[in-house]
């Protein structure tokens, strides 16, 4: 995991600072006095969520940054924001995408506390399509489709980032990584218009018979104790996520990632009823070690699977 804290009065250390938490940039300050910067980070080798506050006017221009940057307004402006093809204002409660990974873009922010969150591109590929696409996922817009779409953005970063990757010990959990990552590559995708098509075609219908399934499940069985994407699976069952989705609706009445959670429910179903006094095993530890990140969350799970909670099954053994 990685942490990391700025705080800082000078202009020029805070510029050196951005240009090597971001990519390469100029910053001036139309401010006299103050150029107050604080800036907290906390992520994963694919997804980051930083906090930051400045306490003047800024004007920056960037290079591309090489990922998707979000950007979530909690005070103050940022105005004439540019990039090819786009000139925009943000404010309080605004959800945007910067620009594009591979796009420049400039502007000026003032007095500003806000959020950025910024993830791989390649996510968007694991949880959108499968290994058979011609041409990356992407974003066609810098702006979310609806109002209630960007709100359900900003509470998923928000418990990333209260929950997830506040705690470092869940958050190296591989397991814990690549759930939480996925679940917010997905949270983008219902958010902003994209390149994806999620709605399965004829082939994928016409493939979604129950070898695929039964291929599906293997490789689960098999590596639910690994980092596994959708599209992993559907390139194990030799066809494209649409399909594999469309399968597991259609023949289970889930989902793949559904059944892979109830699969590592099962597995950590039995580390507690073989975890003996002493042993130094907790119910936290166990979850966690299967994906399980939220203590509340699969207290639920668990006694709805199992009649009882995680804590007596551990406590019996």
């Amino acid at each position: 995991m990685e942490s990391l804290t700025f705080d800082s009065d000078d202009l020029d250390v805070t510029a050196d600072f951005l240009s090597r938490a971001y990519a390469r940039m100029n910053i001036s300050s139309g401010t006299p006095g103050s150029n107050h910067a604080r800036v907290h980070r906390a992520g994963v080798a694919s997804m980051s969520v930083d906090e930051l506050a400045l306490d003047f006017e800024m004007s920056y221009s960037v290079t591309p940054l090489g990922r998707i940057c979000l950007c979530l307004m909690h005070e103050g402006t940022v105005r004439d924001h540019r990039f090819p093809g786009v000139e925009d204002a943000f404010g309080p409660g605004d959800l945007v995408q910067f620009a594009p990974p591979d796009v420049p873009f400039s502007g000026r922010i003032s007095g500003a506390r806000y959020n950025i969150t910024m993830l791989d591109p390649a996510l968007l590929a694991q949880v959108a399509t499968g290994p058979d696409a011609s041409r990356p996922v992407r974003l066609t817009g810098h702006r979310p489709h609806s109002a209630a779409a960007a709100r359900h953005l900003g509470r998923t970063i928000a418990h990333l980032r209260d929950t997830v990757l506040s705690d470092p010990e869940i958050a190296d959990q591989p397991l814990i990584a690549s759930t939480a990552a996925q679940h917010l590559a997905a949270s983008v995708l219902a958010t902003f218009p994209h390149t994806a098509r999620t709605e399965p075609t004829a082939t994928d219908r016409n493939d979604a018979h129950p070898a695929v399934l039964r291929r599906a499940l293997a490789y689960i069985d098999d590596h639910a104790d690994e980092p596994v994407t959708v599209a992993e699976i559907a390139g194990a069952a030799h066809v494209t996520t649409r399909a594999l989705q469309y399968a597991f609706r259609r023949h289970l009445s889930t989902t793949p990632l559904a059944h892979l959670r109830r699969v590592r429910l099962a597995h950590a179903h039995l580390d507690l009823v073989a975890a003996g006094p002493g042993d130094g095993n907790s119910v936290t530890a166990i979850a966690a070690r299967w994906g399980f990140h939220h203590p509340g969350r699969f207290a639920s799970l668990y006694r709805e699977a199992y009649g009882r909670t995680p804590y007596d099954t551990l406590s019996a053994g």
